[in-house]
């Protein structure tokens, strides 16, 4: 049922929004610049690798030697509306229609982080990862990283059709509030460095 409904909502809301869409496409042609479209690899559904789309909301600058800078300076103005919005995020929308993800899941994070989690938070890959979130409509990237894995795991644990129905319509109200979107002092979020060795057994 879950499948059937992120199938069939996806394939609507990409032609909906199709609109919307072309426009943050082109506006982030004109000021971000090429490629319009974020790819990454990430772990989905039992830590399969699958490649996430998002949004450019970042330049591509770098320091002499060649290594990224900073989020918070590469992170454009333009950038933070896009954001702010979640309308990064809408590229997801093919994410969903192959099945590598869901509306409703943890997130996916990075590949570098697998080997960081202790045996409880490896459980957020026993589900498809999600555009949204439990740990997205309780505290988004403002909480810490172990608060974030345990509304995942909690997730996973009692997930059902109507969470899933209370997290969308949560969301919605989040992206309206603008709640959230960054870590204090941190243009997104820190990267995760792991738990505990105690905990990691």
């Amino acid at each position: 049922m879950k499948r059937f409904f992120d199938f069939l909502v996806s394939l609507i809301a990409v032609i909906v929004l199709s609109p919307v869409i072309l426009t943050t496409a082109l506006l982030i042609l004109l000021k971000i610049g090429s490629p319009v479209v974020f790819k990454q690899q990430r772990p989905g559904l039992n830590e399969r690798p699958f490649h996430v789309y998002k949004f450019r909301s970042m330049t591509d600058e770098r320091d002499t030697k060649g290594q990224f800078l900073p989020d918070d300076i590469r992170l454009t103005s333009f950038g933070k509306i896009i954001r702010k919005l979640s309308l990064d995020e809408l590229p997801q929308l093919l994410n969903v229609l192959k099945g590598d993800m869901s509306f409703v899941g943890p997130r996916p994070l990075l590949m570098e982080y697998l080997d960081l989690y202790d045996n409880r938070q490896k459980k957020r890959h026993n589900v498809r990862p999600g555009i949204t979130g439990w740990a997205q409509v309780n505290g988004r990237n403002a909480i810490s990283w172990e608060q974030k894995f345990e509304y995942d795991v909690w997730y996973v644990e009692n997930q059902s059709f109507w969470l899933d129905i209370k997290i969308l319509f949560m969301t919605v109200m989040k992206v309206f509030k603008s709640e959230g979107i960054s870590q204090d002092g941190q243009a997104t979020m820190t990267k995760f460095k792991g738990s505990s060795v105690s905990r990691r057994s």
